[in-house]
């Protein structure tokens, strides 16, 4: 397992601290420039991250939703990079409704090589490294965990459901497309619809809950990511809607086409 990953759950507990503060009281919403929500958890935990990173390996660079703009110019010779949504589900913060994360995913020449991802209102971490295996860690901040071998031991490997007579289908709360409709009604015999926020909707497919996830709506790469790794460790697929080729990263452009994650 990546040396990394016991560095990054202690990361990842640390803006989940941070953005539950802010989740606790009440708070201003600001909106950027494509109308996307944004508060002050998402810009504590994108500080929070940024430095436990840096400490980790100051060599490696960061890509995150809340940090600097990186032109392609400067990052497209990156053999490896750091792809971060700190706050990810921001909508879904909002609504308080416990459904958001923190999404940190290592890319190694355009494909993810590790992924963490941490719901800190459900206090779950999930984990997964390229041919090592997925896991999930319940009640993460409450356990004692002082190594990587901890965090293995105590965490369940993914997935958990590897049968069910029904196809389970996971979509967004926030986004539902006529696509992803029509991708529903094509599937044959009994179809149940699980509903979900941010990252979490890989989270569904790894642990073996939903049988696909079909995003015919925009992303950005920070969004996918983590999820992608995570997916992939536990022997899922996130292929591009165009081609059914496998999700790549680091593009000029950041924002991502359509695509299907299945399990």
């Amino acid at each position: 397992m990546s040396k990394y990953i016991f560095d990054l759950f202690q990361v990842c507990l640390n803006a989940g601290n941070e953005i539950m503060e802010v989740y606790s009281q009440d708070f201003d919403v600001e909106f950027k420039e494509d109308d996307s929500p944004l508060t002050v958890a998402d810009k504590k935990a994108h500080n929070t991250i940024a430095t436990g990173l840096e400490k980790l390996d100051a060599g490696i660079p960061v890509l995150s939703e809340e940090g600097k703009e990186i032109s392609y110019e400067e990052r497209k010779d990156w053999e490896q990079f750091w792809l971060v949504d700190p706050l990810d589900g921001t909508k879904e913060f909002i609504k308080k409704n416990g459904e958001f994360t923190v999404n940190i995913a290592l890319i190694k020449d355009k494909y993810p090589a590790l992924g963490v991802i941490y719901a800190p209102a459900l206090d779950t971490f999930y984990f997964g490294v390229n041919d090592e295996g997925a896991y999930k860690l319940n009640n993460a901040s409450k356990v004692n965990i002082k190594n990587l071998d901890d965090l293995i031991n105590q965490s369940v490997k993914l997935p958990e459901v590897t049968k069910s007579n029904v196809t389970n289908v996971v979509a967004s709360r926030s986004h539902m497309s006529e696509e992803t409709e029509a991708f529903i009604n094509q599937l044959d015999g009994e179809i149940n619809v699980v509903s979900s926020g941010s990252s979490l909707k890989f989270c569904l497919v790894t642990e073996g809950k939903a049988d696909y996830y079909p995003r015919y709506a925009p992303t950005m790469e920070w969004d996918t990511g983590a999820g992608q790794a995570i997916v992939e460790a536990a022997g899922g697929k996130v292929t591009r809607y165009e081609d059914g080729e496998r999700f790549y990263y680091n593009r000029e452009e950041l924002l991502n086409g359509w695509f299907l994650v299945s399990k």
